[in-house]
């Protein structure tokens, strides 16, 4: 994927994953909301790597 793909596939990752805790948090659904952790994690990543590739182009 490209840097810019990465970049919205995380920030979409980790809006979904900040969504789902305070869902499981409002509702007690402990699982949700560590799902939603995860996910928010996953889209952490998921930026950086399009930062990284941002910084090294496209190549790496």
């Amino acid at each position: 994927m490209g840097e810019l793909t990465d970049k919205i596939k995380g920030a979409v990752d980790e809006t979904i994953g900040k969504a789902k805790q305070v869902i499981g948090g409002h509702n007690g659904d402990a699982e949700l909301h560590q799902e939603g952790l995860i996910q928010e994690g996953k889209g952490k990543g998921e930026k950086l790597v399009g930062e990284v590739k941002g910084a090294l182009g496209d190549d790496i």
